[in-house]
């Protein structure tokens, strides 16, 4: 064993130290000895003791505060407003309450549209073989539309004027939400032409201190219009109006000097807040908005090709950026029963030009 070269050192070669001098006490104010004497006796203390002050929770870990932030008074409760009172017992007996039993159930496609649907003979490809299994609503807010598939005769039902961005747009889906209901066989709805929170000012930037205390900022929420909902929802969409009047009122384009789009957050919003557990939270319907303009990309002719769908079926993981200036990226797996799948089932925008193209690569890559 190596032993140290301090401890090698023989009598002989030990150097005699010299012998320190005595010095006196220290002369330090006595006030500074009993301050630091109080300190530590205050800190054992508050340490053996049950604690009963903010401050002494900053020196210790928050579990031994605990005794005292469970002896705090509960925080007063919300008071409600009869209109309140009201919708909560509604969306309560809603939520509970079953849904009809069908022997057929089917999905209502509902299309939100100025006029005519350049893509209809795509959608009849789509549709053949499972005649029994859906239901088609059109609501044309400009023009009667003129279709090319048999599928689609008579199904227009009564539109009114649609202005983007405004309460029309939630009107006109409310509209197709409730003639797809009268089908009892309808058990999933679907709005064809996206939740998440989004600090930023075309997220949170857009809420309105008037929707307070019905709606408050923190479940002000962000969507894309179109949606996929079951027949609970939607008959829930139908009995609100509570929260759909306070969109009304102070959800609109150039209030308070900000644009709020009252089809982007009301759906999303009165979900957070009605039902969180029950929603998925992101879009099933893809638009690829990576060119940061105002209006998503659109798909030519050339753009669609079967590598274009593939991606777009492929992608598991829903991704929001923010709109305040760090651009926060939030993203999340898409989980259908727990089990991480794709996230959409439909996809947006395609010029009318791409139809051909569609139309030869559905054959060669759908399975349905």
């Amino acid at each position: 064993m190596k032993i140290p070269k301090a401890w090698r050192l023989g009598i002989s070669e030990m150097q005699i130290m010299p012998v320190l001098r005595h010095r006196p006490p220290s002369r330090r104010p006595l006030w500074i000895i009993v301050l630091v004497s109080l300190v530590c006796v205050s800190l054992i203390g508050a340490y053996v003791y049950p604690l009963r002050h903010y401050a002494t929770c900053y020196f210790f870990d928050s579990s031994i505060c605990s005794p005292f932030t469970q002896s705090l008074p509960p925080a007063p409760a919300k008071v409600l407003t009869d209109e309140e009172i009201a919708a909560y017992v509604v969306i309560r007996d809603i939520l509970e309450t079953p849904s009809l039993q069908s022997k057929n159930p089917k999905i209502a496609f509902m299309f939100l549209t100025p006029g005519s649907l350049p893509f209809e003979k795509l959608w009849e490809k789509f549709f053949l073989g499972h005649e029994e299994r859906f239901s088609i609503y059109v609501h044309a807010s400009k023009e009667k539309p003129e279709h090319e598939s048999p599928l689609f005769l008579n199904r227009d039902i009564h539109s009114d004027e649609v202005v983007w961005g405004k309460i029309s747009m939630v009107d006109a889906e409310k509209r197709l939400l409730a003639n797809a209901l009268e089908d009892t066989d309808n058990q999933h709805f679907v709005l064809l032409s996206d939740s998440f929170e989004d600090p930023g000012p075309h997220g949170t930037g857009r809420y309105s201190d008037g929707m307070s205390p019905e709606v408050e900022k923190k479940d002000f929420r962000k969507g894309a219009q179109w949606f996929s909902m079951k027949r609970q929802h939607a008959l829930l969409v139908l009995a609100d109006s509570l929260y759909y009047n306070k969109f009304k009122q102070f959800c609109k384009p150039g209030m308070h000097g900000r644009n709020c789009y009252a089809d982007e957050h009301y759906l999303p919003t009165l979900f957070h807040m009605v039902d969180p557990n029950g929603i998925a939270n992101w879009s099933v319907t893809h638009v690829d908005w990576s060119e940061g303009k105002w209006h998503p990309k659109a798909y030519k002719a050339q753009d669609v090709t079967f590598e274009l769908l593939n991606n777009i079926t492929s992608i598991d993981e829903s991704i929001h950026v923010t709109s305040e200036g760090k651009k926060e990226v939030q993203q999340r797996p898409c989980l259908w029963n727990g089990v991480k799948r794709p996230c959409y089932l439909f996809a947006r925008k395609f010029n009318p030009e791409a139809l051909d193209n569609l139309m030869q690569h559905f054959s060669n890559y759908t399975t349905i």
